[in-house]
């Protein structure tokens, strides 16, 4: 329920729960990770002798520009809940909007290159416009920002409706420069003539409820991995390859859990509240938990493959899933560790190598192989970092922003 409705200020107190409504809003993306998991299959022509010339590159780049859609709402949403009081009525608005907009967007993702492409950027354009308007009405204290965000969505969203009309090319075309131009307004603090700029760095935000609502989100397209396995498994008959190809997932899925956590996923809040600047680790750990995500749902379309067909010749764009999603997560995971801690393990790096070096034997190999490799990298890093923690006092948090 809603505290109150008075003026707005940013936060003064850090309290790193999450509230029921914010939680509630993380649910719809757990189907909308589905639903871009789906759509990958036709963007990506991932049936067997469907990956020809470059259909799969501009599919994925489709299906991409969706994510990214959905993941600038989610994050949008967690920094204004991370900087304002979440049980203000006016927050409380701000989230139901974008859980609405969240879960329109998810049900037209299937077909937001055709009929469903104005119900995507509508909802899409609805929901980040809402935020600096309603934030405007309550009498925030950062007026001038706000009303600078406000003009930025709304000339972005010309694009994002007029691109609705347009065939797929075009549209494809708008979508990309408005979410492009609307990243790079975010990163240069909304510049508008006449009425300036802001710097991050002079941001207040909650840091620790700003960081659990990263591990949050991690969690929900880690969910959403093991969800993707499940179904794929449960469809049609269940020969012994094919359960130990689902065994192998499940494995891979609780290894990717264990790295993310031990121990900077641990300790990102202590990290945040370290940090001389919380704004801006928590900006960088926005683009880093980005790019685990992509590597998530790109593992999560590779369970799919594998799980369908774990003795089957693999395809390009199959390894691409198998290797490159797992290969994404430790990208991102390496930066997360030099967030929080200023350093980078070695056993990170040498996974990395391992992950491109199979990229090439994998295309000889039947997926549930490849499975198998994949878990005994992620397995050694999990056990490197076991080792490094057994009899050690816990290392603490040393960002270097």
């Amino acid at each position: 329920m809603a505290r109150r409705a008075g003026r707005l200020t940013p936060v003064v107190q850090d309290s790193s729960r999450a509230t029921f409504l914010e939680l509630f809003f993380d649910l719809v993306y757990v189907f909308a990770l589905t639903r871009i998991s789906a759509r990958a299959f036709e963007d990506l022509a991932l049936e067997p002798g469907g990956t020809q010339g470059w259909s799969p590159v501009t599919g994925g780049a489709k299906t991409l520009l969706l994510l990214l859609a959905l993941w600038a709402l989610w994050q949008n949403t967690a920094w204004v809940t991370s900087r304002y009081d979440p049980y203000h009525s006016g927050l409380q608005l701000i989230v139901v909007i974008a859980l609405v907009g969240s879960m329109v967007m998810g049900v037209a993702v299937p077909r937001a290159f055709r009929g469903a492409g104005l119900a995507f950027a509508a909802a899409y354009v609805a929901a980040q416009l809402a935020r600096p308007l309603i934030l405007i009405a309550a009498g925030t204290s950062e007026r001038r920002l706000k009303i600078r965000t406000a003009v930025t969505f709304a000339t972005t969203g010309v694009l994002w409706l007029v691109g609705a009309f347009l065939p797929v090319n075009p549209r494809v075309v708008l979508w990309t420069c408005a979410l492009g131009l609307e990243y790079v307004a975010g990163r240069f603090g909304y510049p508008v003539p006449g009425l300036g700029r802001s710097t991050v760095s002079r941001w207040d935000i909650a840091g620790r409820h700003l960081a659990e609502r990263y591990q949050q989100f991690f969690l929900v397209a880690l969910g959403e991995t093991i969800l993707v396995a499940g179904l794929s498994y449960t469809v049609g008959p269940s020969p012994p390859v094919q359960t130990v190809t689902f065994a192998l997932t499940l494995a891979i899925s609780i290894l990717l859990w264990r790295i993310y956590v031990q121990r900077a996923g641990f300790i990102l809040a202590e990290a945040v509240a370290r940090a001389r600047q919380p704004a801006s680790i928590g900006r960088s750990s926005a683009d880093t938990h980005l790019v685990m995500v992509v590597g998530l749902t790109a593992t999560a379309i590779g369970y799919d493959l594998a799980i369908k067909h774990p003795a089957d010749h693999p395809e390009a764009a199959w390894v691409v899933m198998f290797v490159g999603g797992p290969l994404l997560f430790l990208l991102g995971r390496a930066r997360f560790e030099y967030e929080v801690f200023n350093r980078v393990s070695r056993s990170r790096w040498i996974a990395l190598l391992a992950l491109v070096a199979l990229g090439p034997l994998a295309l000889h190999h039947p997926p549930v192989a490849v499975e198998a490799a994949v878990a005994v990298i992620l397995g050694l890093v999990a056990l490197a970092d076991a080792r490094r923690a057994r009899g050690n006092p816990p290392e603490p948090a040393a960002p270097p922003f």
